[in-house]
């Protein structure tokens, strides 16, 4: 998950308790460390959310104008940028507009410029689509369009834009720039506006956000809406194959992506497809023979359903089009398969629907970023776009990144498929690597190890259950037996290794791979798991066991408990020889509080469906209108699901363990909300949710902030409680969850096999025999487990020392309209304690 710079919202409030000149204050507006909460108001158009700390309106200087619009095809995730910019710019000082209907609404001015207010974006996050709507504009593409656009920016006094879209969109806005001043002249000669009223307006600056779920932008890992669109394909082709399988059908399934395979090599993944077609990397070889030969081998193997993902643009290696009615006659041949096959083309249903948490905390992050940028912008800035890059929100010129994207077109229109995939990044060409090895792995024998570098491989998963384990399972248990390996299911984690062994059938026992190919779309853990550690089964137990089975290598999925585990292992090594034989921990927890990655299995499946339920909630809160919802959030000591689903769903509130919670805490929130309601003048959508972490305090819980909340709003609004509780932990895995189950659990098999059998001594001798695989930054990297021990955990609260996200917060309070709030003190604890007890030593204010 993205990263987000602390420093810009860490900076002292001391300003706002003091009368300043209004050009100091426009300096500071376009500042770029400019992130303090600045809620200074010279108008009354715009209501902010109360706060104590704001001072009495005082007379300023023109406030700085900027428009957001959304244009080109929707796609889920752009009314939460649409949010994020009108509140962020509204927090800095500004005065914020919607541009209604894309360009059509620049040229068109009037009634389709609207200033907004911080209110008129409350519910926005959970609308698909975009609430502003889009439009095709063949007039923007001529001059005398863009010229009548000026005008209507500058008769509202607007020189700053902000565009969700695709890159056609964000093409035409750098087109619109370049042309500015020349526009602003032509206006003036022709006297439709005075050199007066332009005279403030001479740059325009824009900034772009890539709204598409193609994801086929260069430069950016992820695009708004990609990731809704992957859930819904893989929502679609999961229905989908319960019904293949009962008639033992084949489907073809054809999904958007004219010119980028992004959605239908990331659906067969996640879905584990029998055949892909994409643009970007046609069939080397006679793709009918291919696809015949693959299917009637899974079909030998016992499979009763075929599913073909076929992406719109797919081709041959010559450049023809492949098309659905194509590949079905094949599959339906009389002389050939001869499956009762049927096509199915999935078109805007991809588009539809409300976006999903990641596209949710990515489109709010870009529109917080957006907004920074387009204030710090100048006119020799270059045209930029918002970006996610090794997991962080960063600026890149546009231009730049639309010229690399048509460049793969052209690459596949010039049938250099190689060029095509290179200029894709490098994780899309490792999830191709991974949907062949566990499709066509086992049919095709090179892949295969000599006899003597095979090994046994030991699967078990440690920890509570988390969506996408069993994706992992299948994919590693895939990946070893195309390379010849003898995967062995260890079933519910070390207990059931220690206890149930020996019973019959056994918890140790090979897998059955017609069972394990249905795993891909399961939730929980197929082959049990349980938070048991080898100290409580016993190590000894544990150790003659490995020797027993003869395991040369163990691949543990699972959360703290599963790293907790493997330091365990490690560490007895010296009194236990048989562990002695590489281990690696694939992190799969809701909590994502695992040392050594920024990512955990099963997290975004938990956010997932934390949103949808509190999207529930929140809808019955509106409903009847002043009603707060206090949900209880699972995490353990780990405030990361809390944080991103408050982002996610626009709490007012957000409660860690991270900072802790005191009744000062509370009772700030309490008066806030009192505010809050008191200035509620009968608009929809008043409901308003606060998320506790289980952790977050010794005392307080949903229960009894939800109490509390009651008793003090003396029947100004109501309060009630909602726990999910195991709820997060369950439901179908996300297509995300999927997808990285698969590539990360290759690379684990891969890291095992690199040791290869009877290697003890160069185990004992090489950290990185027991490890942890981790997504940081853009990087998949493996940590030894002795350095993140030593380095990089807080063993007393299971966590990493470091949590990457918690910048998240402030944006959370920030976009929530929560005041400043005073943090809980730091719990004395030692010597220190006892001394301040006794009176020995003063408490520090």
């Amino acid at each position: 998950m993205p990263i987000f710079d602390r420093a810009i919202f860490s900076r002292p409030l001391s300003i706002l308790n003091n009368p300043f000149p209004a050009l100091f204050a426009l300096v500071l507006l376009s500042a770029s460390s400019l992130g303090i909460r600045l809620l200074l108001s010279s108008t009354t158009h715009h209501k902010v959310p109360p706060t104590k700390m704001a001072p009495a309106p005082i007379k300023m200087a023109p406030r700085k104008k900027i428009a957001i619009m959304t244009s080109g095809g929707d796609s889920p995730g752009m009314n939460a940028v649409v949010r994020s910019c009108v509140r962020m710019a509204i927090h800095m000082g500004c005065d914020a507009y919607c541009v209604y209907e894309g360009y059509e609404g620049l040229v068109r001015g009037g009634d389709f410029i609207k200033q907004m207010d911080w209110f008129d974006v409350r519910g926005w996050l959970s609308e698909g689509g975009t609430l502003i709507g889009t439009a095709r504009c063949m007039a923007f593409y001529e001059r005398a369009g863009r010229l009548t656009a000026a005008k209507n920016m500058i008769l509202n006094g607007i020189d700053a834009l902000i565009i969700c879209g695709g890159d056609g969109s964000l093409t035409g806005a750098d087109r619109f720039r370049a042309e500015w001043p020349s526009l602003l002249e032509e206006l003036v000669s022709t006297g439709e506006l005075a050199a007066e009223q332009i005279q403030a307006y001479k740059h325009l600056n824009i900034v772009g956000i890539v709204g598409s779920i193609d994801n086929d932008l260069s430069g950016t890992d992820a695009t708004v809406g990609c990731y809704s669109a992957l859930a819904r394909i893989c929502l679609c082709v999961d229905l989908i194959e319960a019904t293949a399988s009962s008639h033992s059908r084949a489907f073809v399934v054809e999904v958007m992506g004219r010119h980028c395979g992004w959605l239908a090599l990331m659906a067969a993944v996640a879905t584990g497809a029998d055949f892909l077609f994409i643009p970007e990397k046609p069939r080397e070889d006679n793709w009918r023979e291919e696809m015949r030969s693959v299917i009637q081998q899974h079909r030998k193997l016992g499979k009763r359903k075929t599913i073909v993902l076929i992406a719109e643009g797919a081709l041959d290696k010559f450049g023809n089009k492949i098309s659905p009615e194509e590949v079905r006659d094949l599959l339906a041949d009389k002389n050939g398969l001869a499956l009762d096959t049927r096509i199915t083309t999935l078109g805007h249903v991809q588009r539809g629907g409300t976006a999903v948490a990641y596209d949710r905390m990515l489109a709010t992050l870009q529109g917080v970023e957006a907004v920074k940028a387009v204030l710090e912008a100048t006119p020799e800035t270059k045209t930029c776009f918002i970006a996610i890059t090794e997991n962080k929100i960063v600026r890149k010129p546009l231009m730049e990144a639309v010229l690399d994207t048509k460049q793969v077109a052209k690459a596949i229109e010039s049938q250099d498929f190689d060029g095509a995939m290179a200029l894709r990044d490098a994780e899309f060409s490792e999830q191709y690597k991974s949907f062949m090895m566990t499709t066509a792995g086992q049919i095709d024998h090179e892949t295969l190890l000599p006899e003597k570098e095979r090994m046994k491989i030991g699967f078990i998963n440690v920890g509570a259950p988390a969506g996408g384990m069993n994706a992992a399972v299948r994919a590693g248990v895939s990946y070893c037996l195309s390379r010849g390996h003898e995967p062995i299911a260890i079933h519910n984690g070390f207990a059931g290794f220690a206890r149930h062994h020996a019973d019959s059938p056994g918890s140790v026992r090979p897998f059955d791979w017609l069972e394990v190919d249905g795993w891909a779309s399961k939730g929980g853990s197929e082959i049990g798991t349980n938070r048991e550690l080898p100290s409580e089964s016993g190590m000894e137990t544990i150790a003659n066991l490995i020797e027993q089975y003869q395991f040369d290598a163990l691949f543990l999925i699972g959360g703290f408990e599963a790293f907790h585990a493997v330091s365990q292992l490690r560490k007895a090594r010296e009194q236990y020889p048989s562990l002695c034989i590489p281990m690696t921990l694939l992190p799969a927890t809701i909590s994502n509080n695992v040392p050594g990655t920024e990512y955990s299995l099963g997290s975004d499946t938990c956010l997932n469906e934390l949103v949808d339920y509190c999207d529930k909630i929140k809808q019955s809160a509106s409903a009847t209108r002043r009603r707060v919802f206090v949900i209880e959030t699972q995490g353990g000591r780990s405030g990361y699901i809390a944080t991103l689903a408050g982002l996610g769903v626009g709490a007012s509130a957000v409660y860690l363990p991270e900072e802790g919670l005191s009744l000062e805490m509370l009772s700030e929130d309490v008066r806030h909300l009192k505010e809050v309601f008191a200035q509620d003048k009968g608009q929809s959508r008043a409901g308003r949710l606060i998320l506790i972490n289980e952790k977050a305090s010794k005392v307080y819980n949903a229960k009894l902030i939800a109490d509390i909340l009651r008793d003090e709003a003396h029947g100004r609004f109501e309060s009630r409680e909602g726990i999910p509780g195991h709820m997060q932990q369950g439901g179908v895995p996300s297509g995300m969850d999927r997808c990285r189950a698969v590539r990360l659990a290759i690379k684990c098999i891969q890291q095992l096999e690199k040791y290869g059998r009877n290697v003890h001594n160069r185990v004992k001798m090489d950290p990185m025999s027991a490890s942890v695989i981790g997504i940081k930054g853009a990087s998949v990297i493996f940590t030894p487990v002795q350095k993140l021990e030593e380095e990089e955990t807080d063993w007393p609260n299971r966590r990493p020392k470091a949590a990457f996200w918690l910048s998240m917060k402030e944006i959370v309070d920030i976009l929530g309209g929560r005041p400043r709030h005073t943090l809980p003190e730091p719990d004395l604890t030692g010597v220190k304690a006892k001394d301040v007890k006794r009176g020995l030593e003063p408490v520090a204010n």
